[in-house]
């Protein structure tokens, strides 16, 4: 039996090591044009999308101002609805927030800031493999955050430029299907 029909475990450090690594595909599209390098399914209309950044344009939502204000912030890179899964299972509405030192989720309903991460605190983002809407923020210091959203490319594009831009450390992209 030679190394390729060898059964593959989940503790297989070959397998690991694959899954770590990001894959170039065997396509002929530029980088800019698939952004993931090959390793992600993607959809066709997230493939060449304009990306507008603020979707709540919050400049004209008062409340959301104020907590930016408050913190000290003075760029949005991005802001939009999300999805955010809890520890249970639980599924609730956050307005995703990112900006120039950190990432911020704030409750729709209420108004109110409900957690803030430093973007330095962000050890890397977790995307699976398939094309779905699903992705990960581990943050080493506190609990991790698992989210939805239809924007997932940009979301993830803006945090490792907003990373890069606040402290010159590129922010890894871990591909997996198991998070």
């Amino acid at each position: 039996m030679n190394d390729s029909d060898a059964p593959k475990f989940d503790n297989d450090e070959r397998q690991e090591d694959m899954r770590m690594r990001l894959r170039p595909s065997d396509s002929n599209v530029t980088e800019d044009q698939e952004p993931f390098m090959g390793v992600k399914v993607r959809r066709k209309a997230s493939r060449r999308h304009e990306y507008k950044g603020d979707y709540m344009d919050i400049p004209s939502r008062p409340y959301l101002m104020k907590i930016l204000q408050k913190q000290g912030d003075k760029q949005v890179f991005f802001a939009d609805k999300v999805l955010k899964f809890t520890s249970t299972g639980k599924m609730k509405r956050r307005i995703l927030m990112v900006t120039d030192f950190a990432v911020y989720l704030v409750d729709p309903d209420t108004g109110t800031l409900k957690r803030r991460i430093a973007l330095a605190a962000v050890d890397k983002i977790c995307l699976s493999e398939l094309s779905d809407n699903f992705f990960a923020i581990i943050v080493p210091t506190e609990y991790d955050l698992l989210m939805a959203s239809t924007r997932k490319t940009e979301i993830v594009t803006v945090l490792v430029d907003a990373t890069k831009n606040a402290s010159e450390y590129e922010l890894e992209v871990d591909f997996s299907n198991r998070y």
